[in-house]
């Protein structure tokens, strides 16, 4: 049984706005831990609010080749569904207009990675609650004769953030690195759970977000490539200095 509301607050937002401020936190605290207290970055994180909010609410507006099928933007953004995978793209575009306007030029996806991890997972919450589960299934932990696809999610991301804010955070790394890894992961990881998800088949048997999957997991991926081709990586150790818990 769905749960659509908690009292009078709709379990998805609350649970949205909640992964937003954990992940505030979060980035706080780790900005803070970096000696990154530059006061420009309150426009980068706006920036990442704004531009994420904007197109996880109209990144799935192009659902059909003729436009003229598809709804209006103002009906996209009052009743269209949300994307997550849209919501990431608008952040990342958000962060780079903010750096340019306030002129930081610092990288900040290290900020963001462990940030963005543990916010996604709380979000997710709200999904879980409120949305069908996934396909139906006959394994034990099927809810709701459905494989809980938000549940899976969840786990992915709270073990990133894990593995983030645990070992990658002091690792001798590019500055950057963890963000690229993060979405990396994340990418495959969701190409492959869509299976279950019970989206939409849009072409040759794979949903919308596959589809833009396909298209962007290449390019992240190849980005890496030429980082580990250049030695990049060779430093995937606690930096000299760093507190690592035991």
């Amino acid at each position: 049984m769905l749960l659509q509301r908690i009292g009078p607050v709709p379990s998805h937002d609350l649970f949205v706005g909640l992964g937003v401020a954990v992940a505030v936190v979060v980035f706080v605290a780790e900005a803070r831990r970096r000696g990154q207290t530059d006061e420009r970055l309150i426009y980068v994180v706006a920036g990442a609010l704004v531009g994420g909010a904007l197109l996880m609410r109209l990144g799935t507006w192009a659902q059909h080749v003729d436009l003229r099928d598809n709804a209006t933007l103002a009906e996209q953004w009052l009743y269209g569904n949300r994307s997550i995978l849209g919501g990431l793209v608008g952040a990342w575009l958000g962060v780079h207009v903010a750096k340019r306007i306030c002129r930081y030029p610092f990288r900040t996806g290290d900020l963001f990675a462990p940030a963005v991890a543990l916010g996604m997972a709380v979000g997710r919450v709200g999904c879980f609650l409120t949305e069908l589960p996934g396909t139906p299934t006959d394994l034990p932990w099927a809810v709701h004769g459905r494989h809980p696809s938000f549940l899976y999610e969840i786990a992915f991301h709270l073990a990133a953030f894990l593995v983030l804010w645990l070992w990658l955070r002091h690792a001798d790394l590019p500055a950057g690195t963890t963000f690229v890894w993060y979405v990396a992961a994340y990418g495959v990881f969701r190409f492959l759970v869509e299976f279950v998800r019970g989206n939409e088949v849009a072409w040759m048997g794979l949903t919308r977000p596959q589809l833009f999957l396909l298209c962007t997991i290449p390019l992240v991926l190849l980005r890496i490539g030429v980082q580990v081709h250049r030695g990049a990586y060779r430093g995937l150790r606690p930096a000299v200095g760093a507190e690592v818990p035991a």
